[in-house]
């Protein structure tokens, strides 16, 4: 056997997704699951050992080795051994100065460039993996599995719109194949073409309705499209099948936008269960005592996601409201400076000032802020309700009733919502309840 397909093809673990290509049983795309954001589809940093020997190399480029293996000092042969032994061993440094004098010496191993990009994008260097891969391509155009691999490079590098026209291609060869589908379908779900996302994965779930990866990409589409309980529905089979912490966090988000706060609570708890340390679950724990009016109760839970992570602005601003529900006025103003302090546009925190300086009777300083937070965050229904009852106040009843208009309009927005998915206004600034899902 060849030295220059030896080594890989008879390398006896094969990563899964290659196999899958092979022949063999096919796997998940998350081979520990949800390692990370389950967001993120995890790629082996192995990506391609099995496949790479499968690819031409030119006959020329054969006989060239063969004929200067044995006057080399170091042999183009040992040269490779070396190199894909230090891959395996996870000496990645080494392995790219070792493909790279093999690629110095013969260029066209389609090979070298090819398994030189798998270790560039382990070590994160995409641009130099994606040079690597065009250059293989060269020698083997439209070979399927490097098109993958280039693909996945620009998806990790974050080009998502680089990596979805070649999944597209080889989706439109092979429109079964569930792994290329799910990247092809979160690569559209992160550029916004839902509508697409969407005709690309559903159609795959009937019949693999037990790929988690599939059923992650799917539900996070349906969030991003408005469908919020078909979207959570999905989260939650990944989330009890996986017993991931983040898959939960995300559903309980989802449940608590929803306002069913039994599931929310539910699985808030588990991710503390599954994870003790994460601020997240007791910001929605603290979230949903507010919805049910134990302010007391709230604020303990906020304070224990902070005392987990004290940068954490979204449970200082949740803390901050609280505290202005049990008028500890001066406390809540405290919270809250401290947020705009560290993020100057966090406007619900400034809502929370402009709060404090309209129950101390500072008016204007609280209509100065409550025009601003209305600017910022002009769908927020609160504040232009609050800025309502302040202009009348201040005998300016032309600007509030331009005000209650406002808020007639966005109430009436707010029940066409309920009646389709059940969502409900937050307490604090939109952005601060659930990050993870884009404004309806």
């Amino acid at each position: 056997m060849p030295w220059f397909s030896g080594p890989v093809a008879g390398h006896s673990a094969v990563p899964s997704a290659m196999a899958e290509s092979a022949g063999a049983e096919p796997a998940s795309l998350l081979r520990e699951p949800f390692r990370g954001n389950p967001i993120d589809i995890d790629v082996d940093e192995d990506e391609g050992y099995a496949k790479l020997m499968r690819l031409p190399v030119s006959l020329a480029g054969v006989l060239l080795c063969a004929s200067l293996a044995g006057a080399q000092e170091t042999s183009p042969e040992d040269l490779f051994n070396q190199a894909h032994q230090a891959q395996q061993s996870g000496k990645n440094e080494l392995a790219v100065q070792k493909y790279k004098e093999l690629i110095q010496i013969h260029p066209e191993v389609v090979a070298a460039h090819a398994n030189l990009g798998v270790v560039l994008v382990s070590l994160g260097r995409y641009d130099e993996a994606i040079a690597e891969y065009h250059v293989a391509l060269t020698e083997a155009p439209s070979s399927p599995p490097l098109v993958l691999d280039l693909a996945l490079a620009y998806y990790k590098k974050g080009d998502f719109a680089a990596a979805a026209s070649h999944l597209a291609a080889l989706h439109k060869e092979n429109p079964s194949d569930v792994r290329i589908a799910t990247l092809l379908g979160k690569c559209e779900t992160q550029l916004g073409l839902i509508g697409q996302a969407l005709a690309v994965l559903e159609p795959l779930e009937k019949s693999n309705g037990d790929n988690l990866d599939l059923e992650w990409a799917l539900g996070t589409a349906m969030l991003r499209a408005g469908e919020n309980l078909e979207g959570v529905k999905r989260i939650q089979k990944v989330a009890d099948q996986a017993q991931n912490a983040e898959a939960y966090q995300l559903a309980a988000n989802v449940y608590l936008g929803l306002t069913f706060f039994d599931n929310a609570r539910r699985d808030a708890e588990t991710v503390l269960r599954l994870n003790p340390k994460s601020p997240k679950a007791h910001i929605v724990l603290g979230m949903i005592d507010d919805f049910a009016g134990d302010a007391n109760a709230a604020a303990e839970e906020y304070q224990k996601a902070l005392e987990i992570d004290p940068n954490d602005m979204q449970a200082r601003v949740q803390l901050a409201t609280a505290l202005y529900a049990q008028r500890k006025l001066a406390a809540a103003r405290q919270e809250a400076t401290r947020v705009l302090n560290a993020v100057p546009d966090a406007s619900g925190a400034l809502f929370i000032v402009a709060q404090v300086e309209l129950a101390e009777g500072k008016l204007q300083e609280a209509q100065k802020d409550f025009e601003k937070v209305t600017q910022e965050n002009p769908d927020w229904i609160q504040p232009h309700v609050q800025l309502s009852a302040l202009y009348y106040r201040l005998k300016r009843p032309a600007d509030g009733d331009k005000e209650r208009a406002i808020v007639d309009r966005l109430r009436d927005q707010e029940q066409k919502r309920r009646e389709q998915a059940h969502v409900v206004s937050p307490q604090v600034a939109p952005q601060t309840v659930s990050p993870e899902i884009p404004p309806q």
